[in-house]
């Protein structure tokens, strides 16, 4: 008898992050008086916006009155909540039923629960440079994975190959890492493709509010044929600030099944089984994100970021550097300069101008000769880097 989850085994020896947190600590314990500017982990530095923080202390205080106190809640979510984020998609034309949607604790913890619901020995497609979690959920379960490398001759948006067997497929837009987009006949491809083969995407659209061109979908279910082939999985980690508080919302359509199971029955008997429901007072802080308020609250935040998109990226022009991303996405995606590696690059920068960025290599292998850079600094530190950029490689 063998105990142990032997695919664990298989997985790289440690996560790319921890691997990027350890350099830095090294390079922090022999230079102690030396700043580090910060672009690599796409954590927010932004607080919750006033909407939220004025829910939260509701929320609190609703649970000091018997009247209103709340005990367990609903494990797929409160209705209130529910009907909340349907509403914000009917809004933007997609018409949703309320018990369509699930709250969860967010889409890095839904991500790797929702392949519960999958054969083991189904295949899953990661379009690759990816988030590194879609290939470490997988190995973990011990499924075949399928990696389909991108580039910069495609865009990093490759369209379905026919000869491509797979059972599950990643798509991930805007992009993390490249800040890339699929446009709706892009993504149209890939529903066909999913149709056909009788496959399921699992669209992770974590960074739909920083699509601001309107010609390009923020949501799969904006595609025809979608509802019978896809699940999407949202966060409120980057479009409000929650990468602390912890909240997203999955949805998954009643017309998607598969060899006679319905994947959004399925999906109610996992969560009542294996939750408990998301704090009444995280759920109200989260209804406040789509109020009217909210929405002009936390725009106001992105923007912030998006304008540290465009500092990136106007250094990038002015040293004639290859890039994508920035502008519908927090995440700027470029081509290490003087034919460095990934690596390479990162401890280049590092000790040279402590500026902090992600090795693309961390995303996959096309991702080698690749580099990331996140908006969600301050806009002084993110000046302050792209000046020390320009003056380094210049």
């Amino acid at each position: 008898m063998s105990l142990p989850n032997k695919h664990y085994g298989e997985l790289k020896d440690s996560y790319l992050f921890y691997n990027i947190s350890q350099k830095i600590k090294a390079y922090s314990a022999k230079n102690p008086d030396k700043k580090l500017y910060r672009m690599g982990i796409g954590d927010v530095s932004l607080p919750l916006c006033d909407a939220v923080i004025k829910a939260l202390h509701k929320g609190v205080d609703d649970q000091a009155n018997k009247e209103s106190f709340h005990g367990y809640m609903p494990e797929c979510g409160a209705p209130f909540l529910r009907t909340t984020i349907a509403e914000y998609y009917r809004k933007r034309g997609v018409d949703l039923a309320d018990d369509e949607v699930f709250v969860s604790s967010g889409a890095s913890d839904e991500l790797g629960d929702i392949i519960d619901m999958f054969d083991r020995g189904s295949a899953a497609l990661v379009i690759e440079p990816a988030y590194p979690a879609y290939v470490d959920a997988n190995t973990m379960a011990g499924r075949k994975i399928v990696h389909l490398a991108s580039g910069k001759e495609n865009g990093f948006l490759p369209a379905p190959d026919e000869d491509t067997q797979a059972d599950l497929i990643y798509i991930c837009s805007p992009n993390n890492p490249t800040g890339a987009v699929f446009t709706r006949e892009g993504l149209k491809a890939w529903v066909d493709f999913a149709n056909k083969h009788k496959s399921v995407i699992l669209f992770d659209a974590a960074y739909e509010a920083f699509i601001e061109e309107e010609n390009l979908p923020k949501s799969i279910f904006e595609i025809e044929g979608a509802r019978t082939c896809a699940i999407e999985i949202c966060s409120l980690s980057k479009t409000a600030g929650f990468t602390g508080t912890r909240l997203g919302y999955t949805v998954i359509p009643k017309e998607l099944e598969r060899d006679g199971m319905n994947f959004n029955s399925m999906w109610v008997r996992n969560r009542t089984t294996k939750t408990n429901g998301v704090s009444y007072i995280i759920q109200c802080g989260g209804a406040a994100v789509f109020t009217d308020e909210g929405q002009r609250q936390i725009k106001e935040n992105i923007k912030i970021y998006k304008d540290n998109a465009k500092v990136i990226m106007q250094a990038l022009d002015e040293l004639g550097i290859w890039y994508c991303g920035g502008k519908n996405a927090p995440y700027v995606w470029l081509k290490c300069p003087k034919g460095m590696g990934s690596w390479e690059f990162f401890d280049y920068l590092l000790e040279n101008v402590q500026v902090i960025g992600t090795p693309g290599e961390g995303f996959g292998k096309c991702g080698e000769g690749y580099f990331r850079f996140s908006s969600f600094g301050s806009p002084e530190d993110t000046k302050e880097a792209a000046e020390r950029l320009k003056k380094l490689l210049k």
